[in-house]
């Protein structure tokens, strides 16, 4: 039979290795009427740089007025000037790619105002002009830009409303559809 012998643990003492930590006071003693102090507020930025750009902006004149294009992941706002020309769209981009994050794609959807003009090579020179504007204000978006819809003479009638220039519901559902395409294509590339 073997003999059975008990340890002990010694309990920590203040020279032992455990030591207890006092509290630090205040420099001004708080009164039961006084609230406590806020606690610390940390800025933490939750921008991820290198998660992937699956968002886009669809801008344009009225003719993407009820454009609704979708992406596999991301979202897709859609901004319309009636009346505009393309360099007012020009102006616009600026304010419109500094307000959102994570743009992965634009698409230009602009220049039947500028065609009445009959004005092509103005009209190229203001294009050149608003793909500069967006690529010096969000370098890393891919630009589409989407060209002109034929006109109620030319093109077929359930397309268009009665004024022959503005898509109808169908129409503008098959430039919403093509413009969708475009961009899961180009976010699958990415």
């Amino acid at each position: 039979m073997r003999s059975f012998q008990p340890s002990f643990t010694p309990a920590p003492s203040h020279q032992g290795p455990w030591v207890l930590q006092q509290q630090k006071t205040l420099a001004r003693p708080r009164t039961r009427t006084s609230p406590p102090p806020p606690p610390p507020v940390f800025e933490v930025s939750t921008r991820n740089r290198f998660c992937p750009l699956r968002d886009a902006v669809v801008i344009g004149d009225s003719i993407v007025c009820h454009v609704h294009a979708t992406t596999a992941k991301g979202k897709v706002r859609s901004h319309c000037f009636p009346g505009a020309h393309v360099l007012d769209v020009t102006v616009q981009v600026p304010v419109i790619l500094n307000a959102a994050e994570n743009i992965g794609a634009v698409v230009l959807h602009a220049g039947v105002n500028d065609t009445r003009l009959r004005q092509t090579e103005v009209l190229k020179q203001d294009f050149r002009s608003l793909i500069k504007t967006v690529r010096a204000t969000s370098p890393a978006t891919k630009i589409i830009v989407s060209g002109l819809l034929p006109t109620y003479q030319h093109g077929h009638k359930r397309l268009f409303r009665a004024d022959g220039l503005h898509p109808s519901r169908i129409g503008a559902d098959l430039l919403s559809e093509n413009i969708s395409k475009m961009l899961r294509t180009i976010f699958r590339t990415t």
